[in-house]
Order: structure tokens, then sequence, then C-alpha cells
């Protein structure tokens, strides 16, 4: 399992160099060259609203992307740092609830988002069949997967 981190200042010039080094990873883990578009299109999107929560809750640490190339798939993990809704409430109920020393596990995305958090999710949920959102006290994270050619010749 091959991984690549990219971490980039919350900046929308950087959203581009992340669209363009997905694309080019894809490409090496073998995901098929019909589905390099909605790569670019789902990162940029990810990317996009990751720089635009951390500008708007002022924010300096950097957005990560995380992209990893497994055996029959390659996904990528877009990470923000900022704290999900209500996330006040729910790191001291996770913090009672988990198990000592271990973490407290991700939060589900809570739909309360703004309209424009909401828009950007949606149209990443129309370009990847598996799509997860996560939100909780560190931030949120969105994961996309895509099959890869070896997966494909499996099937």
């Amino acid at each position: 399992m091959a991984t690549v981190e990219l971490r980039f200042s919350a900046q929308p010039e950087h959203v581009r160099t992340a669209r363009l080094v997905a694309a080019a990873v894809a490409r090496r883990a073998g995901v098929g060259e019909a589905l390099l578009d909605e790569v670019r299109l789902a990162v940029g999107e990810a990317c996009s609203r990751a720089v635009g929560l951390h500008r708007s809750h002022g924010i300096t640490a950097p957005v990560t992307v995380v992209l990893t190339e497994e055996e029959k798939a390659f996904s990528i993990e877009v990470g923000d740092e900022v704290p999900g809704p209500g996330s006040e409430a729910r790191a001291a109920a996770a913090s009672s609830d988990a198990t000592p020393g271990g973490p407290a596990g991700p939060i589900t995305f809570d739909s309360d988002a703004d309209a424009e958090d909401e828009m950007g999710l949606a149209v990443i949920s129309g370009l990847v069949d598996d799509v997860e959102v996560r939100s909780g006290v560190d931030g949120g994270v969105i994961r996309m997967s895509w099959p890869t050619k070896s997966a494909a010749a499996v099937s």
C-alpha cells in the first residue's frame, strides 16, 4: 500500500496543485483514464471546501490530502481542522465514553452545515460512488475512493 501525503496552506491557489497531484497519483495507481476527470473535480471540490472552512474560521493549520494506493482501490482523504457542529458537547461525551487512552472515534457529519458546504458535498457525492464524510472535534475528513484497473480485471 503506497501513500502520498500533501499538506498545503489554506489558500485557493493551492487547490489546483492538489488536483494535479491527485490525478497524477491516481493514474499511477491504476485508476482508469475515464475516471481521472472525476478524481480531479472531486478533489478540487473537497479541497476548496476545506480551504473555505479554514479561512472562514481563521484556522492557519494546513489542509491535508492523503492519497492511498491499495490493491483494488485508490482513495483520497481531504482533511480540515475545523471542529464539527456541537463538538464541545460531543468531545465531553466522547471522552467519557472512550476507552482509557483510546480515541473517541469519528463523529457523523451534521446536516446543519451551511448551504455552500452542502452544495460542495452534493457535487462530490454526484461525482464519486464511494464517499464518506466525517466531522469531529479535531476536524473533518472527506474520504473518496475509486476502483483501479486491477480491481476491474478481477471482477
